[in-house]
């Protein structure tokens, strides 16, 4: 684990940008594509800001979601909604490389449908992303694993539905751990007071949290700034 202190929210997102730069460069240098598991929330926003700064193979990009909403496209609470009228337009970005959930259907169809949509992308059973950039919750929690939920025992399922998410709106698919801690490369970007006592209990009392469980393969960054920092 590599902790990377800067000292506001804008040196986070100029730090991100230059890690998903290189890293999706390696990625096409090595392998021609570059496959990328996007977060909601406060990532949300500091993508949208770096992403568009970045020189790199657009064409080469494969985007999927680490979590979403088991809502319409056109809600406010779409992740992909999101990225649709903040990101695409700002970059060479088309909705095509980006999968997307299925709509009009349960949270359970939803999950297999995305499943299936993982293997034709990746063209195999074992989804090995490049990249994942997560998030962090005030209660620990990453994509849509929460503290306490059965889902952070799930060992089967690649893509999980979760349809009692205490953080509104309730159904959602999610990532699990077997596809999160087998990426090359997950970085958290963190910034602000309110997550400075979770960083803690994460990264200096070494907590069991869901956040804490992430685990790669490869690299793993925590992007804190300084608020966030406070107590490490």
């Amino acid at each position: 684990m590599t902790i990377i202190k800067v000292a506001d929210e804008s040196e986070v997102i100029s730090k991100l940008s230059t890690y998903v730069e290189k890293i999706s460069n390696d990625a096409i240098y090595n392998r021609g594509k570059f496959y990328i598991g996007l977060s909601g929330g406060s990532v949300l926003k500091f993508l949208c800001e770096s992403l568009p700064k970045i020189n790199t193979d657009w064409s080469k990009w494969t985007l999927a979601f680490c979590d979403e909403r088991v809502v319409p496209e056109d809600s406010e609470d779409s992740t992909f909604g999101v990225y649709k009228k903040q990101l695409i337009p700002k970059t060479e970005l088309t909705e095509k490389q980006f999968i997307v959930l299925k709509q009009g259907v349960s949270a359970e169809a939803a999950a297999k449908d995305y499943t299936e949509k993982l293997k034709l992308a990746f063209n195999s059973e074992e989804f090995k992303f490049d990249l994942l950039l997560l998030g962090m919750g005030p209660d620990g929690h990453t994509c849509s694993l929460f503290p306490g939920h059965p889902l952070l025992s799930e060992t089967i399922l690649k893509v999980a539905a979760i349809t009692d998410s205490p953080k509104p709106p309730p159904e959602r698919i999610t990532l699990t751990y077997p596809v999160i801690n087998a990426a090359r490369n997950c970085i958290f970007a963190i910034s602000g007071a309110g997550k400075a006592d979770m960083v803690k209990r994460i990264l200096k009392d070494k907590e069991d949290l869901p956040s804490a469980r992430v685990k790669p393969e490869g690299s793993l960054y925590w992007i804190v700034d300084s608020d966030a920092a406070a107590h490490i």
